[in-house]
């Protein structure tokens, strides 16, 4: 794929980027390849093993996770519910002023 532009400088950059990026998919493509006939070669782990593998990754992928602490948990919840509780009594009062307008008419 070529982009074509006015300037023949844009062009010959335009080309040598395409070329670039075609050696590095052709690199990929060989690469994964390899990976797949080594992965044909290896025997198929069991499930027990496998299932400890994942639980590796998720235990290492837990401790990765910024908590929040218990007070801050504590402020947010009353944040929302403060919200929640702000803005359904202004819809409500916004619906009874327009059921109020739409009654005079």
């Amino acid at each position: 794929m070529v982009f074509l532009c006015c300037k023949h400088s844009e062009v010959f950059f335009f080309e040598i980027i395409v070329k670039i990026g075609d050696k590095m998919s052709k690199e990929k493509e060989s690469k994964q390849i390899s990976k797949s006939k080594a992965k044909k070669d290896q025997p198929k782990k069991s499930m027990w093993v496998r299932f400890r593998i994942f639980l590796h990754g998720v235990r290492s992928e837990f401790s990765k996770v910024h908590w929040t602490s218990g007070k801050d948990l504590v402020r947010y919840s009353i944040a929302t519910i403060t919200l929640i509780i702000f803005f359904a009594i202004f819809f409500y009062v916004l619906d009874i002023i327009f059921a109020l307008i739409q009654s005079l008419f």
